[in-house]
């Protein structure tokens, strides 16, 4: 460890499940780098839902992973663990964890960190990891999104649907989005999606299929499951993929796979977290050689809502949990 590092650093905790007032400020030793790790003092981390849920009780960390919520930060490496190339001290980073991002100081893999765009802020290369490699692995790995091809994105006006309107724009697929309210319908416009169906007032199967000519959706990202599974089978084309990052509406439905069979689609989904480095690796490589370039030359931007001090994220959670925010969330740290 570097010997002007300090012992303690103020992280926050989940005191218990509950509330965003279960979160609290505390103490905890600076982590220190396993092999192949680096420790990177933090400027800024993002703020996700899955913080949301692990703070309710409902997404435990991985074993061996940090209690303290937070899955993405950037910063800058002040401590190498042993066997890391191609990183230094000093080097600015941005990094997808296991957990650990809300405090002072943590650890990260050293595969998946990444470098801080230029011309990007820490604070805005906070608000990159969770949403870039979710939308990376999910929309073009799992679901094969094409050039040419629609994609269909549920919570358009989310970190994740802010990412993967701007992405699949740049990549040369047409964008749908639904969205919850018509303040967050030319937020979307504006970031390239052709279409924001607000949920509240239109039907958003009826509205792709209008404005298909009933062809349908290529791709569909969907975070919200329960009543919506079915209606996305209606709104896929032939040869469609749906895929599942979360299931806000509930994971358990029951299904009519005649269109599944009709329609000869793919339903598929994955998470992140609990993955085991060698597989994150990957996009993690992906990203620097197809979506950096995009971050760098001002072609993609991440969506910053609003940034909180690290000592008030109950505020950001129970901003995030509202559904009032547009594009990510932060917690500035240093």
């Amino acid at each position: 460890m570097n010997p002007t590092l300090p012992d303690l650093m103020t992280a926050i905790e989940i005191t218990e499940p509950g509330g965003p007032e279960k979160l609290r400020p505390t103490q905890r030793p600076v982590p220190q780098p396993a092999p192949g790790e680096v420790l990177i003092q933090v400027a800024a981390a993002g703020v996700n839902r899955p913080d949301c849920l692990q703070r309710q009780g409902g997404y435990p960390p991985p074993p061996g992973a940090s209690d303290i919520p937070g899955l993405e930060v950037a910063g800058t490496v002040v401590a190498l663990g042993a066997g890391v190339d191609g990183w230094r001290i000093g080097d600015p980073v941005c990094a997808l964890l296991t957990g650990g991002g809300y405090a002072e100081y943590c650890v990260a893999p050293a595969p998946q960190c990444l470098p801080i765009p230029a011309g990007l802020s820490a604070q805005q290369a906070a608000a990159l990891p969770e949403t870039f490699f979710t939308v990376w692995s999910n929309v073009f790995d799992r679901a094969r999104l094409q050039p040419g091809e629609i994609l269909l994105v549920h919570g358009g006006a989310s970190g994740i649907g802010t990412t993967a309107i701007q992405l699949a724009k740049a990549l040369g697929s047409r964008v749908f989005a639904t969205v919850g309210g018509s303040e967050k319908v030319q937020p979307c416009l504006a970031l390239g999606a052709e279409r924001a169906i607000d949920y509240r007032e239109e039907d958003f199967v009826q509205v792709v299929k209008e404005i298909t000519n009933n062809k349908g959706v290529d791709v569909i990202l969907d975070m919200v499951g329960g009543d919506y599974v079915q209606r996305n089978l209606s709104a896929l084309a032939v040869e469609g993929r749906l895929v599942f990052i979360a299931f806000l509406r509930g994971a358990k439905v029951e299904l009519n796979l005649a269109p599944v069979m009709m329609k000869r689609l793919t339903i598929t989904g994955s998470t992140l977290r609990a993955r085991p480095v060698a597989d994150k690796a990957p996009i993690a490589q992906a990203l620097r050689e197809t979506v950096w370039p995009l971050l760098e030359n001002g072609a993609i931007r991440p969506l910053i809502d609003r940034v909180f001090p690290l000592t008030e994220a109950a505020a950001a959670h129970t901003l995030m949990e509202s559904n009032r925010h547009i594009g990510k969330l932060l917690l500035r740290v240093t």
